[in-house]
């Protein structure tokens, strides 16, 4: 695909500073871009690289210069890159069909518009939708569901009686709906408990590779609309995840915790189970929660703690080795004192 800047601007509703008749054939980061690439600076701290890229078109926020480049000047350029991405990168779509190879129990609807390849396996009972796609090796148990347009990638399971929505993407290797971790007697017995809960999954979720996402003994372990979750994430029986919030990779959730909207997690934080998450909190990543946060709070550290009061001991910390040092000196010089003193009186 060959666009000018002029048209590339006039898709993404930004304008030109340069020359508009730049023809662009591909996006390519600002260190490996070359006169025929487009790229992005969507951090401030890459704005030196503009003057040295060889790129025929940089898209930057509005307010940015730079003499003698060509910019294309938009409201959000890393929002902008994405659809960019999908304009010059659009997947090719296959063909609608059911592969004569993928194994579907008598009972199963299956729709004529989606997609299934050889080697799914689609339970009796279970509902897939319209344009949706079932790559090889995917598994979906008896009564589950799969909504419109939604991508299942190569070695998904998903277990009996799970609910997934429209637009859902779901990544290799994920797990959805396994037994949540349940036994009486821990630690004696560990007798095992029935998980006959479910999943839910909204709308326009989209799911890591090799994340796992439990049911619960009774109800259901819900994903709300929009949420967005990276690879190798843990999220146990009954956790509440509010709508368009953001999970990074490693973190891990215990069970029947509940996430309000727009929740940021970074990456590696624990969730203690029975806890409730307020809406717009941020945890850093590493955090360890421990009790309920209030909304819009911004957390770090374990045990959690409010982030800039965790920023001042972490400031502190890295001064305890002078610290030590200054202590030790100042019972040296007492010491000497005490003895000075003793020696007069006597």
């Amino acid at each position: 695909m060959k666009k000018t800047l002029a048209e590339i601007a006039a898709f993404l509703g930004g304008s030109v500073d340069g020359d508009g008749n730049v023809a662009i054939e591909n996006i390519r980061g600002i260190d490996e871009a070359e006169p025929g690439d487009i790229t992005f600076v969507a951090n401030a701290k890459y704005r030196k690289k503009m003057e040295s890229t060889r790129a025929g078109g940089i898209l930057v926020a509005p307010g940015t210069t730079c003499p003698g480049k060509n910019l294309v000047v938009v409201s959000d350029p890393y929002s902008s890159l994405g659809k960019l991405l999908e304009l010059y990168y659009a997947e090719e779509e296959s063909p609608a069909g059911i592969s004569d190879k993928a194994f579907i129990e008598e009972g199963a609807g299956v729709s004529p518009d989606a997609i299934v390849y050889p080697g799914a396996h689609i339970g009796r009972g279970a509902r897939i939708g319209n344009q949706t796609v079932i790559y090889p090796g995917v598994y979906i148990g008896k009564n589950a569901s799969v909504g419109e347009g939604s991508v299942l990638y190569p070695g998904v399971t998903v277990y009996r009686g799970c609910a997934i929505g429209n637009r859902v993407i779901i990544h290799a290797g994920a797990v959805i709906g396994a037994d949540g971790f349940g036994f009486a007697l821990p630690g004696g017995e560990n007798r095992k408990i029935p998980q006959v809960g479910y999943v839910q999954i909204d709308d326009d979720v989209e799911i890591g590779a090799n994340t796992t996402i439990d049911r619960g003994a009774l109800g259901r372990t819900w994903i709300q609309r929009g949420v967005k979750i990276d690879n190798l994430v843990q999220i146990a029986h009954n956790v509440v995840i509010g709508a368009y919030s953001v999970i990074v990779a490693q973190v891990g959730i215990s069970g029947s915790a509940r996430l309000g909207r727009g929740v940021v997690i970074g990456g590696q934080v624990g969730v203690v189970g029975h806890i409730t998450i307020g809406d717009g909190v941020m945890a850093a990543a590493r955090a360890g929660i421990h009790k309920d946060v209030p909304p819009g709070m911004i957390v770090a550290g374990a045990p959690h703690q409010p982030h800039r009061e965790w920023l001042r001991k972490e400031a502190a910390l890295q001064r305890l080795p002078e610290l030590r040092e200054t202590v030790a000196d100042l019972k040296r010089r007492i010491a000497e004192l005490e003895k000075e003193l003793s020696d007069k009186e006597s």
